[in-house]
């Protein structure tokens, strides 16, 4: 099939030519508009997503910190079917930093005693929380939110664009098929 099709005209769309339709250039318009939507937008979108996902982060590094907590009880031991270091959950207390004690649940070794001081994370107000996200994976994460966001917000101008092309080819095979029973008849005719 290419090989009837000859040589490709760039732009032809646009291009002063007698067989050209409304519907070509309105097909180039709309492909125009999405393709710069599609890159405008996702990239955009990734970049400012990069940004929100770094700062928050960086935020998080900024403002949680370690605080020293003793267990209340002993953390389960490890039974003989799981792993050996297996992680449990357990009940610890530490002091907010308004002074207040405070308690909750978190994960530690298995088999270790209580009065046990280990280290917790904690907010400003003094809540539990996990530990900050490095500078290399918060980089890492940030990065493919971005991506994934920009590829999300840059699938829907694509999306649309090809809806709508489809729905024109569709209504350009419509006129030529009623064009064809119009004229299609006329072929079979000769001069004598």
């Amino acid at each position: 099939m290419a090989a009837f099709r000859g040589p490709k005209a760039w732009l032809w769309r646009w291009r002063r030519n007698p067989l050209r339709r409304r519907s070509d250039v309105l097909e180039a318009w709309i492909m125009l508009a999405a393709w710069v939507f599609t890159v405008l937008g996702g990239v955009v979108t990734g970049l400012v997503t990069v940004h929100a996902v770094e700062n928050g982060l960086a935020r998080e590094r900024a403002e949680w910190h370690a605080v020293p907590a003793q267990l209340i009880e002993d953390a389960p031991d490890a039974d003989t079917t799981g792993p050996a270091g297996r992680i449990v959950w357990t009940k610890v207390r530490w002091t907010a930093p308004d002074g207040t004690p405070r308690s909750g649940r978190v994960r530690v070794s298995a088999g270790i005693p209580a009065d046990t001081p280990v280290l917790v994370w904690t907010d400003p107000d003094g809540r539990l929380v996990n530990r900050p996200t490095g500078v290399a994976v918060a980089r890492l994460r940030a990065c493919l939110m971005g991506f994934f966001a920009g590829a999300g917000v840059g699938a829907v101008p694509f999306a649309a664009c090809r809806l709508l092309r489809g729905r024109l080819e569709r209504r350009r095979m419509d006129r030529w098929d009623e064009e064809w029973d119009r004229i299609g008849p006329l072929w079979g005719r000769t001069a004598s």
